[in-house]
């Protein structure tokens, strides 16, 4: 889809299979993570939960999207419903999880190729390295940060509030 100009342009498939439109989430601002249930940052899906719960408190307009993705390491073998069941009962996530996608390569998810695209990562690489990299998406639809598998979580909240700050 070389022809978006926004995250809003994008309709990922939920847990379902169905669209997920992203321009339902216009006027939010959201992190978006590429997630595994077996890898070993698997447990930041609690620390992403705990942030989620803690701005969801003060910015309603705050949501978090986890893009189940077995690329690496093959750590998310299972199904969309179980990808579900395990984040839920292992996390108590609530903020969506949606359907597992590719993140890299020929089958690439077109949204992901869009976020790559928009913010490259170290020395401009242009793939996704690995489970957990996160991009923040501001208000209008641009990908205003982009942070490593290794940031956790709640070194994010500062960069979030700023966006919230920003008043687009």
């Amino acid at each position: 889809m070389t022809s978006a100009t926004s995250f809003y342009d994008f309709k990922p498939k939920d847990k379902k299979g169905n669209e997920y439109p992203l321009a339902d989430l216009k006027g939010k601002v959201v992190l978006v993570v590429n997630t595994a249930s077996k890898c070993g940052f698997t447990p930041q899906f609690a620390g992403l939960e705990k942030l989620y719960k803690d701005l969801q408190q003060t910015h309603p307009d705050f949501i978090i999207l986890g893009f189940p993705c077995n690329q690496f390491g093959n750590q998310d073998p299972g199904s969309n419903s179980e990808i579900q069941e395990f984040c839920q009962v292992n996390y108590g996530v609530t903020f969506p999880v949606l359907g597992k996608i590719d993140v890299n390569g020929d089958n690439a998810d077109p949204m992901y190729e869009w976020l790559k695209n928009e913010k490259p990562g170290l020395m401009g690489l242009k793939r996704i390295k690995w489970n957990f990299e996160k991009f923040l998406v501001g208000r209008d639809g641009k990908v205003k940060n982009r942070w490593a598998s290794t940031t956790k979580p709640e070194q994010l909240k500062d960069a979030i509030e700023k966006e919230f700050a920003n008043k687009a």
